[in-house]
């Protein structure tokens, strides 16, 4: 380890010297696999294990009197200051872990979510121990395959691909595999799966992420996989490939909340490779991204969107069920599915006679409704007849209707049975022809004729600062459902704010406006991509954020909200700057904050 000096002849005496300086002490920096601990620690590198240990390999360590697991994120000299006597010695070498590209893209990740290095590693690393990596598996290409889109984007290399929503990707996907090594990223592993098929029987060899772990780091032509496959460790790769980039469910909900879209883009420009995102209606970040590097698929049309104005339809008025509804359900030949965010019966229940809201008598919190005769309090199960507190009356008005009361009103305006869906349904009945529920109805059930949004405004005027990018999700959701009708497939989208932009371009199928007010609405708050914005939340939250708008050093960069003790927001025109400020702010004593960076529902 140490290095020789030149001979020096020893004074008086014939013999030569050689003199070797002190060998340098081989440490190796690790994160313990360890819920909390948030440290990186110094441990000597035996002679025994001096082959094996090398950055990124999982290794057994001791730690507080307990010896744990954790992955070598850098070795070299021991830090300034730690005497060598105090240092303990790694015990062993569990096995494989990640590679030195995915520790650096780590320890950007921990500065752009202000997160831990351990939650990053860990989405990389393999859920088993592994020692062994299968040898590369690049297919030869006898057939070159080919896409109009890829080849239009290819004077770019990165870009934005807009496609329909029922656009065959294994096609496009093979074409850019063509040029190298692929990584894909998909929202769901049923549909990775179905593409992962594809492209085997396009003799491309796949690594499905993260089983296959260990042919994704020996090398393969195309690695595929949900969200954390952006992670995956593998021997080289020359596309970095984003399905739906537009789906929340790419993004991590828990602290921290990195984006795949956004990680693809800083690996692939790391790597010097390109990165490619689909999507049928991207998201502003990815057209801000993107900028003129945008290319649009011609398949496949869109389905028939049309776009119901409730204000005129005085018929139904005092009803989520609108004349065009009605002819679809009574048209026994259509599959109809129904979409209304709000589970089980009324969320509020007023008295029919003076409107005072329902309230239980031992909590105060608002009723439900659990038939007909009985009400129950959804916090404390409290149970009640259905009489009013106020003026002793026993009839009721729904304000807001729930999914099982509007099951009700549909089987009586359809004359067929219907199925009721919410997130808690773990089966369907495919036999049935009429269905209603919450959002996971279009994730239930198969195919459709019909989809009907009874009420988007609930959705589309939530005060969320991407809430028309939320409802564009649904609506693509809907337009692979109704797609493969052999009818005609319809989309409804009922609506009291028919001059909504969105809604507009939906039914122009010219989005060109919406984007450009949603762009302006956007940069003129401050809101991503033009801002970065942390929602804080946990204990000492709000001595946190006061300290943040008290502090003139971070007055001047971030702005705070504080909705109250425990929950809030701050807000800067950069990431680089809203990290910093949060990463370096002394944090109160005793405080337990979690931070959310550009969360997706705020």
């Amino acid at each position: 380890m140490g290095e020789t000096v030149s001979p020096q002849r020893v004074q008086g005496s014939s013999q030569t010297l050689i003199q070797t300086a002190v060998p340098s002490v081989r440490v190796a920096r690790v994160v313990p696999d360890v819920t909390g601990v948030d440290k990186t620690f110094d441990y000597l590198v035996p002679d025994a294990l001096h082959d094996q240990v090398r950055v990124g390999v999982r290794v057994r360590v001791p730690l507080h009197g307990r010896n744990v697991a954790g992955w070598v994120v850098e070795i070299g000299e021991p830090s300034e200051g730690l005497a060598v006597s105090k240092i303990r010695s790694v015990i062993k070498v569990l096995g494989l872990g990640v590679t030195q590209e995915i520790v650096n893209l780590a320890n950007w990740g921990t500065k752009r979510w202000v997160g831990r290095l351990r939650s990053f590693i860990s989405t990389a690393a393999p859920a088993t121990l592994i020692s062994k990596v299968p040898t590369a598996r690049y297919m030869p290409r006898s057939i070159k395959h080919v896409s109009n889109a890829v080849e239009g984007l290819k004077e770019f290399g990165s870009g934005l691909i807009t496609v329909a929503p029922l656009t065959n990707l294994a096609p496009m996907i093979s074409a850019i595999a063509c040029d190298g090594p692929t990584i894909v990223v998909m929202p769901t592993q049923h549909r990775a799966k179905l593409l992962s098929a594809a492209l085997k029987a396009n003799n491309f060899s796949v690594a499905s992420w993260p089983q296959d772990w260990a042919m994704a780091l020996g090398g393969v032509d195309v690695v595929i996989g949900t969200r954390s496959a952006v992670w995956a460790p593998v021997a080289r790769f020359s596309n970095i490939v984003v399905v739906d980039e537009h789906d929340d469910l790419l993004q991590e909900e828990r602290s921290p909340t990195w984006h795949a879209r956004d990680v693809a883009i800083e690996r692939a420009a790391r790597s010097d490779a390109n990165c490619i995102l689909l999507s049928p209606i991207p998201s502003l970040s990815a057209r801000k991204w993107a900028g003129d590097r945008v290319v649009f698929d011609a398949q496949n049309p869109w389905p028939v969107i049309k776009v119901v104005d409730r204000n005129k339809d005085e018929q139904w008025s005092r009803s989520l069920i609108s004349s065009e509804l009605i002819t679809e359900l009574r048209d026994k030949s259509r599959r109809v599915i129904c979409v209304y965010n709000s589970k089980g019966r009324a969320r509020l229940i007023a008295c029919g006679s003076c409107r005072t809201v329902l309230r239980c008598e031992k909590c105060d919190a608002a009723l439900g409704q659990r038939d007909k005769e009985t009400l129950e309090c959804p916090r404390c199960s409290e149970v009640r007849p259905v009489i009013c507190q106020i003026c002793g009356s026993s009839s009721c008005a729904v304000l807001k209707p729930g999914v099982a009361r509007l099951r009700e009103e549909l089987e009586a305006a359809a004359n067929r049975t219907v199925f009721e869906v919410t997130a808690s349904t773990e089966s369907v009945n495919e036999r049935s022809n009429v269905f209603v529920g919450t959002e996971a109805v279009l994730h239930r059930v198969q195919s459709a004729d019909t989809v009907v949004f009874l009420d988007v405004d609930s959705e589309l005027l939530a005060p969320r600062y991407r809430a028309n990018e939320l409802v564009t999700t649904l609506i693509v959701h809907a337009a692979r459902l109704v797609g493969r009708s052999e009818s005609e497939g319809r989309i409804y989208l009922q609506t009291h704010t028919p001059d909504n932009a969105l809604l507009l371009g939906l039914s122009k199928n010219d989005l060109t406006d919406y984007f450009a007010s949603d762009s302006l609405r956007r940069e003129m708050l401050k809101f991503p991509p033009f801002g970065c914005v942390a929602q804080v939340a946990g204990q000492g939250t709000k001595s946190f954020l006061e300290s943040l708008s008290e502090t003139l050093e971070y007055s001047a960069v971030v702005q705070t909200v504080i909705k109250d003790t425990e929950l809030g927001l701050v807000r800067a025109g950069s990431w680089q700057e809203l990290t910093e400020v949060l990463s370096n702010a002394k944090r109160p004593a005793k405080s337990r904050l979690t931070i959310h960076i550009d969360p997706p529902r705020i």
